[in-house]
C-alpha cells in the first residue's frame, strides 16, 4: 500500500497517538547515479536522478503504529496559499 507524501499544505499525523514529528519511512526508489571512484577506489555519488519513488509504509516512532498515519492540513497553510495567490495577482498587474 503506497502512502501519500506530505505537501506544502499537508503533513503526516498518527491517528492513534497524535504524533506529528517522528516517523520511520520505508520507501522504494529507482535511481540513476553517477559514481566517481577516487584513485584509492572509494566511491562518491556526484549526481543522482530519481526515476521513481514510492513510500511503502510509514510507522509512528512514538507508538509503533503502522497504517495509522494520515495526511492533515499544516497550520496556516490556507493563509499562506491565499497570500501567495494575492502576491501573484499583484505581480501580474
Amino acid at each position: 500500500m503506497s502512502v501519500p507524501l506530505p505537501t506544502e499544505a499537508t503533513r503526516w499525523r498518527c491517528q492513534l497517538c497524535g504524533n506529528l514529528t517522528r516517523f520511520d519511512v520505508t520507501r522504494s526508489s529507482r535511481v540513476v547515479e553517477f559514481i566517481h571512484l577516487d584513485l584509492a577506489g572509494e566511491p562518491r555519488v556526484e549526481e543522482r536522478e530519481v526515476l521513481s519513488e514510492a513510500v511503502e509504509s510509514v510507522r509512528c516512532r512514538w507508538c509503533n503504529a503502522v497504517d495509522q498515519v494520515e495526511l492533515v492540513d499544516r497550520p496556516g497553510a490556507e493563509a499562506e496559499a491565499a497570500a501567495q495567490a494575492a502576491r501573484a495577482a499583484v505581480a501580474e498587474g
